[in-house]
């Protein structure tokens, strides 16, 4: 060993390592020093450290991800062969060599016998090496000993870091933390290297009972390998012909492979140039889909995440777990249709996910697994093939549906709601009566709709409004969030009670003549407004915005459970806006905001905007454009409606109130038209003409 008292070059090494170092032989360096040959022997002694000692196998077959070649001893690290032996010794006794290490043990890397200028490969504390305990965490100390860079290679861990012994000392550590990833060469393997042969007649039988033939088993290389007097079955996995990786599986389903050799998918050859492409989670799926008449199938080589990640789709560099499909980019970017087969369970939803969105859900399909029963679906395409034979299982593959893509949908995805709008079954879809039969034929009130009601000032649109929302009340029980700043509080509550006592509040002035309501009317009446009406109010100097309104709006209908919002009026917000904005930019905007929280929510909406200043008024309804601010008040809201009341005694009876719907979108709501409603201004009710 290299450390206080080193062996010269041209001594014999002895490496000491584990039982499955079974056929090394003595290998010989030429010496870059001109000096006779160093002669390096292995060694092959049991490692008792490396097996669990409640292993219940005879042998653990994921030894195997610690192995490393026999024929290619592990290299002297140059900077002994290149720096003097006195400064090698300082750098291997130096302080902060060792305040390195100390580091490194606090936060679980055992590195006690590491040395300056190489790379080891050791136990990651993050993961523990998975189950099948591997060594997959690389940690490289650097040259002059004052720093250290670390990754862990297995595909469901990725931890990487770095640190260094102490800040006063001249390090390479500014440059080490730069590299996002410690590069190593893919090792290299043969089938004759990991002894691997042919089938034997029990997996050969095992296989036939999962319905795979001899024929397709031999077209993909599927094999086996001894351990002892365990075989396992191995799955090669190749690129050109030529052994890429090696993937074993017990019977007992335990899984295990190749340790640093490169990712790639299960099958890739048989995807070589094909448009179309099916992905399945396991390597018994991708025989599988070959009985059903599918070559053009691949299987990804881990398995499948628990959940989806929140984070972003990593660079290529850091997409640790995914590797595989950055290996074979140049075999998937040729296809323009990827089938997602993945298992029918949560992490086989979820892999699918994570290969739709690395791969483009524009190009990806998905597969539903049938019925197993009442309650179940079968998991995957082995399961298919097994129980209801290729002949199904090519029918699931070919009716694949489009993998959805947030925000591009097909009619198909929405036939329930159409059937349940068809048989009326999902609510007031197609309005609810305003209470009054001249303007039902007119104007109805539908769920998630904005409807604009103008009018000039006194024509009494508020007052209507509120009736309108007495008479929702009464009929269907519908809640609602006021935004009336017009309004003191106590005054509403006033014109409210009237409407839905049918008696006036006081008996003077307007009321004298009438019965006025009792004081267990007004209990009644407060324990109504109390149950249905919530109050969105502003209490300070400042006018509201309207994001704020709707924000109140929002818990309003969460709360509560309001069903309609009144923000009465227009010009009572605060309309603030950018100086590069128009107001007819910001009305527009501000309509969109309403619309779509009216339509999120299921909410309507009654928004009153008042007109603006009439020259030349002759008496007549203002029209919809007459609306102070912009056109969009009438281009952007689903319903608008004028309320106008009669001012001339020679035109008409004074009580005689005009509805006039201007606008209404849905046809199956409404139309346009008047209707004429009867006011007492004693109660404020309206009604019908008789």
């Amino acid at each position: 060993m290299l450390g206080r008292h080193r062996i010269p070059l041209h001594k014999t090494i002895i490496n000491m390592g584990s039982n499955h170092f079974l056929h090394f032989k003595p290998t010989y360096t030429p010496s870059l020093f001109n000096k006779p040959a160093t002669k390096i022997i292995f060694l092959s002694l049991p490692s008792s450290s490396l097996v669990p000692k409640l292993h219940p196998l005879p042998l653990k077959p994921y030894h195997l991800s610690f192995s490393t070649h026999a024929s290619i001893p592990r290299p002297v690290s140059q900077i002994y062969l290149e720096k003097p032996d006195k400064e090698i010794e300082e750098i291997v006794d130096s302080p902060q060599l060792e305040r390195l290490k100390e580091k490194l043990e606090e936060i679980g890397i055992s590195c006690k016998s590491c040395k300056p200028g190489q790379t080891y490969g050791l136990l990651c504390p993050m993961c523990k090496g998975g189950d099948s305990v591997e060594k997959k965490l690389s940690l490289f100390v650097a040259e002059d000993g004052n720093a250290a860079v670390w990754t862990c290679f297995r595909a469901k861990c990725g931890w990487s870091g770095s640190t260094r012994g102490s800040a006063d000392v001249k390090s390479s550590y500014n440059r080490m933390t730069k590299l996002t990833r410690v590069k190593k060469r893919d090792r290299e393997i043969t089938e004759q290297e990991l002894n691997l042969e042919p089938l034997c007649r029990d997996l050969r039988e095992y296989f036939a009972e999962r319905m795979i033939s001899e024929e397709t088993l031999q077209r993909n290389s599927v094999m086996q390998r001894r351990f002892e007097n365990k075989i396992a079955i191995a799955f090669t996995y190749k690129r050109q012909g030529e052994l890429v990786s090696c993937k074993y599986r017990d019977l007992q389903k335990v899984f295990w492979q190749e340790s640093d050799c490169q990712k790639i998918l299960y099958g890739l050859d048989d995807i070589e140039g094909a448009s179309d492409v099916i992905i399945v989670e396991g390597e018994m799926d991708k025989l599988a889909m070959e009985e059903a008449g599918f070559r053009n199938c691949v299987s990804v080589p881990d398995g499948a995440p628990a959940k989806v990640s929140s984070k972003d789709v990593p660079s290529q560099e850091q997409d640790i777990k995914y590797q595989y499909l950055w290996n074979c980019k140049e075999y998937l970017e040729k296809a323009s249709r990827i089938i997602l087969a993945t298992d029918g369970d949560e992490p086989g939803q979820a892999l699918a996910e994570e290969l739709a969105r690395r791969l483009g859900r524009e190009r990806c399909w998905r597969v539903t697994w049938p019925s197993k029963n009442k309650d179940e679906h079968f998991k995957d395409a082995n399961e298919v093939l097994m129980f209801m034979g290729p002949a199904v299982l090519r029918e699931v593959i070919e009716s694949a549906e489009l993998y959805p893509i947030k925000g591009l949908f097909n009619f198909k995805d929405y036939f329930g709601e159409i059937d349940a709008y068809y048989h009326q079954v999902l609510g007031p879809d197609i309005g609810v009566s305003t209470g009054w039969r001249t303007i039902d034929d007119l104007y109805n009130v539908v769920p998630g709709e904005l409807t604009v009601v103008t009018g000039v000032p006194n024509s009494g649109k508020s007052e209507w409004i509120d009736a309108l929302l007495c008479n929702l009340n009464a009929s269907v029980g519908w809640k609602f969030a006021l935004c009336s700043m017009e309004n003191k509080v106590r005054e509403h509550a006033r014109k409210l009670l009237e409407k839905r006592l049918k008696k006036p509040f006081f008996d003077v002035r307007y009321g004298q003549h009438v019965e006025r309501m009792s004081v267990e009317d007004l209990e009644e009446g407060k324990k109504w407004l109390n149950d249905t009406f919530h109050l969105i109010r502003c209490e300070n100097d400042c006018l509201p915005s309207i994001n704020w309104v709707l924000g109140l709006a929002k818990a309003a209908v969460l709360r509560h459970g309001v069903n309609g919002l009144v923000i009465d009026p227009y010009n009572e917000l605060d309309h603030q806006r950018p100086s590069n904005q128009t107001e007819t930019e910001y009305v527009s905007r501000m309509l969109t905001s309403i619309k779509r929280f009216a339509q999120h929510h299921a909410c309507h909406v009654w928004f009153v905007a008042h007109p603006r200043q009439l020259q030349q008024w002759t008496g007549n309804p203002p029209n919809m454009y007459d609306i102070s601010g912009s056109a969009h008040f009438i281009n952007k809201c689903d319903n608008g409606i004028v309320v106008h009341r009669n001012r001339d005694p020679e035109a008409g009876a004074m009580d005689l109130v005009q509805i006039c719907v201007r606008k209404v979108r849905n046809k199956v709501s409404g139309t346009i038209g008047d209707a004429y409603l009867q006011y007492n201004r004693v109660t404020g009710e309206y009604s019908d003409l008789k």
